[in-house]
Formats: C-alpha cells, structure tokens, sequence
C-alpha cells in the first residue's frame, strides 16, 4: 500500500512588508507582494497599492514534471494530491483571493518519488475563488521550479449558483477502438475551460479486469492509476475530482480473501492513495466501514452544494458476488437478486434523501445495480425496483430489512437526476418524475452509438463529449457537449458544440 503523507496544516500568512525610502527604495524579503508604506495620503479605509506583486522568482525555466489533482473540496478546505514517478524535493502552495496575490502559503512539505503528498489547505472562506501556484525544489537543486496560476472554488452556500460537469467511461486501456489519448486530452481541457466547480468520473477509468488473473501484482494494478495522472491533471488542478466505482475497477468485496494479497485491496489502496476521495466528516457523510488492509472505503459519499445534494452509491463493494464481469474465474451469481448495495448503504442513502432540505438532488452511480444495458428499461428490476426478471413483485421477501426499493425511494424525495455510465451512450430518459441520465464517453475516436438498441426511449446521441451541468436557485440546465480530433471536425462536428440541452425548474 502506498504510503501517503497526509498532511493538515494550518496556513501561515505571509509576512507583507514594505517601506518606500525618500530616495525610491523598495522593500524586499520573502513576500510575495510588497505593500507600499503611503497610508497617510491612502483615503480613510483604502488599501494601499501594491507594487512588484510577482517578485523575480528564483527560475522560471525549469520544469516539475509531476501531477497533482485536488480532491474533498469543502466549504473551507481542499486537498491537493502532488505526485511525482522521478522528481523528489519539497513542495509549496502559495495562494490568495486575488489573481497574482498570493498572501498566504502552505510551507515545504517534502515530496518523495513516486510517493502520493497530501497537502489540505484550511482555513478558507466559503463560497469564494482562490487562485494558487505550486512551488517546486528539487533535492538536487537550488532553482525554485514555480507552475503558472490555477484557480479553485470553495463549496457555495445555498443561493448562489455553479457549474460541475461529468464523464462517462474513458477506457485508457481501450486504445484506438474506445480510446484516444489526444481526443481524452481535448474533452478534459475543454471542460476544464467551463471552470466547473468539481469534476465527477462515473467508472471504468482504470480498468483491471484486462490484466491476466496468473500474472497479475500490486505494481499492475496500481500502474492503471497512474496512467491516469497525466490526463486528470489537466482538469484536477482547477475542479477536485469525485470518482465512482466501476465495474472494470474489481474493486469489489467478492475478491476479498483475508489477506493484503488479492486484487480489491491493491485496487482500492491505489484509488485511495492516489485520488484523495472524501472520509465522512462534518461536510460529508459516507461510508463508515474500516475494511481490514484499507481502511475507510470512501466508496459512497454524499455532501451538499449550492442548493443541490450529491449522493454517491456503489454496489460494488457491498455485494458478496461479481455484479458484472468476473475476475480470475469466480464463481458465477446465481441471481441477481445475490446484487446488493446492502443494509448499511441503503438505510444511509435512504436517510440522506429524506433528511435533505436541498432544492435538487442528484444521485450518480456507475449504473443501475451495477450491470446490464439500459436506463428505466432496468428500473423496475430486482431492488432497484422490486420486481424479479419474470414480474413477478419479490421485493419484500428478498429485502425484508428495506422499505421501499431504491427507484421507489428516489422518486418518494424527488431525485431530480439519476446520472450512470457504463452504456457508452448518452440518452436522456424520465420515470416517475426522475430523469435518468446515461453518460457518453470522454475519448471515443469512432464518435459510436453503443448499446443504443437497450434503450427504448429517450433522446439518444453518440460518443463523445461530456456534460455541463449548471445548477441556479431557479433551474437546472444539463447540456451535452461534443468533442472531436482537430482532424475530425466539420459541417455538424464543431468541438465544444452543444448536441443537446433541456432543463428542470
């Protein structure tokens, strides 16, 4: 497993400090913004101006070749996970509310190669932009590497409105048939440029199950994180990033053997260790299971922004059987009713929907009951909507601890969307007044219409895009965006277009 340094400091301001001499001289030190000392012609109550806000840096020209994604953003927090394969020094986060004024700063923390660094930064104010720099020094350098500026956004309180955007599956491992590194590249920057808030991933992005059972390490698996580092970094250095487990992921309970040596530790300890996903707090809640050789799961989450309540659920680790593909030649289920998101999960979820005051509520999983094709085509089925394949209403006799099924509960608290992944399609369904939105994928380069034969209803377009979701006191408005290879655009394929937008009151 991974060592993390986790890291919960305190900010320390820095010093601002600045005099004007009569002959012109300017103050200097380790600031980085020196203040002008002219409070005495400055208007009662005005700040004075600031000169030299970005000091010559000690160099400019080097390069940090490691990543880092954010993660767990509340409303006065955020994590940054640096990581590097072949640099080592210490890291810094300068950062402030303004552009180019950075009046605080997370100390050196050392970096070790290829080891994940948690830095969280405190402190902060709700509600509110900040903009930030890392800095770099390297172990065998005295040059100061510094990245340009980033920004990020603190949770918003109740009444102010925002973006988040999301993906479906993006199968690096899928190349030139579901996978293009360059098209990947394309849909991450443009979302990014829409500055969501955060950044949602609905599974299948760091798919195990194509490793062969005989042969396969810890090494392995964990290589299925990192190469995502590259491609995540692009959008994770200004929106955190939530992940939803998969069913490729195979991090899942049925794998479980007693021992630290089985591919669902390796699998979840990477995730873990790599992509700082939110413990229950007091901004979320979750998961409370410690699993032995992992911990905290942080599998199933849920926290509020702005005036909407996102809940996050996961089958995955709470079924004893494969809910989709197997791994390694286990036993097959017998029944789908054998699928369970569990007692546990159910009675939180269930809470967390009926104690929410929150105007909109969003529900995101990799699919329902983690397997099949189709969006209310599956609805009704097994505990997602009580009926057995045959219609016949078995729900009470196999979920005797449950109240309702999980479709019934979400439309009982007026779930406005239930997103999924996992068809490769992007459709956009309703039942019982829930919408229930499939996702298309990030990296498509044949731009295909899967599994569009699962789907009886609905508005149906093929890869590939993500979709922008911007959340106001009055609606809702969903638009799927399309992204296409420079090579591949024309009439009718224009990157960032919108293929289709509709919106909720």
């Amino acid at each position: 497993m991974d060592q993390i340094l986790n890291l919960r400091c305190k900010f320390t301001l820095l010093a601002l400090c600045a005099a004007l001499t009569s002959c012109g001289g300017g103050g200097g030190g380790s600031s980085p913004a020196a203040l002008a000392d002219n409070s005495a012609s400055s208007p009662s109550g005005a700040s004075p101006p600031v000169l030299n806000p970005l000091p010559p840096d000690a160099v400019t020209s080097g390069v940090f070749s490691g990543t880092w994604v954010m993660g767990s953003p509340t409303a006065d927090s955020v994590t940054f996970n640096v990581h590097s394969v072949d640099q080592q020094g210490t890291v810094s986060i300068e950062f402030g509310t303004s552009s180019v004024q950075y009046d605080q700063q997370l100390a050196p923390v050392q970096l070790q190669m290829d080891k994940p660094l948690e830095m969280m930064l405190t402190n902060l104010k709700a509600g509110t932009r900040y903009f930030y720099r890392l800095r770099f020094l390297a172990s065998n350098s005295k040059d100061v590497v510094v990245t340009p500026e980033y920004e990020f956004q603190t949770a918003k309180p109740a009444g102010q409105a925002f973006v988040f955007a999301i993906q479906g599956d993006s199968h690096p491992e899928r190349l030139k048939t579901q996978f293009d590194a360059d098209l990947y590249k394309r849909t991450l920057l443009r979302a990014a440029a829409d500055k969501p808030d955060f950044y949602i991933l609905s599974g299948d992005d760091f798919s195990v199950d194509t490793l062969n059972p005989d042969t396969i390490t810890q090494a392995l698996v964990r290589e299925r994180y990192t190469l995502q580092r590259p491609y995540l970094n692009l959008i994770g250095r200004t929106s955190p990033l939530y992940l939803v487990n998969g069913n490729h992921e195979q991090a899942a309970r049925y794998l479980l053997n007693g021992t630290p040596n089985n591919v669902a530790v390796w699998a979840q300890n990477a995730r873990n260790s790599l992509y700082s996903q939110p413990a229950p707090n007091a901004f979320y809640s979750g998961n409370l299971e410690q699993v032995p050789f992992i911990g905290l799961l942080r599998n199933y989450f849920a926290w509020n922004w702005g005036d909407a309540l996102f809940v996050v659920i996961d089958p995955y680790w709470e079924s004893p059987v494969a809910v989709d593909n197997q791994f390694g030649g286990t036993v097959k289920r017998l029944s789908m009713w054998d699928v369970t998101h569990g007692d546990a999960q159910y009675n939180w979820l269930k809470r967390t929907l009926e104690q929410s005051k929150a105007k909109y509520k969003f529900v995101f999983a990799h699919h329902v009951m983690g397997t099949g094709r189709g969006g209310i085509e599956l609805a009704k089925l097994w505990e997602w909507g009580g009926e057995s394949q045959n219609g016949q209403l078995d729900f009470a006799g196999q979920r005797p601890n449950w109240t309702t099924p999980i479709h019934q509960l979400m439309a009982a608290n007026k779930v406005s969307i239930f997103f999924q992944g996992h068809d490769h399609i992007w459709v956009r369904q309703k039942l019982d007044g829930v919408t229930y939105q499939t996702l298309s994928q990030p990296a498509d380069p044949n731009y295909t219409l899967w599994n569009a034969d699962a789907y009886l209803t609905g508005d149906k377009f093929p890869n590939t895009g993500y979709t922008r979701v911007s959340v106001s006191p009055n609606q809702v408005k969903v638009d799927y965006v399309r992204t296409y290879l420079q090579k591949d655009e024309g009439p009718g394929k224009v990157h960032g277009e919108v293929a289709f937008t509709y919106t909720l009151p």
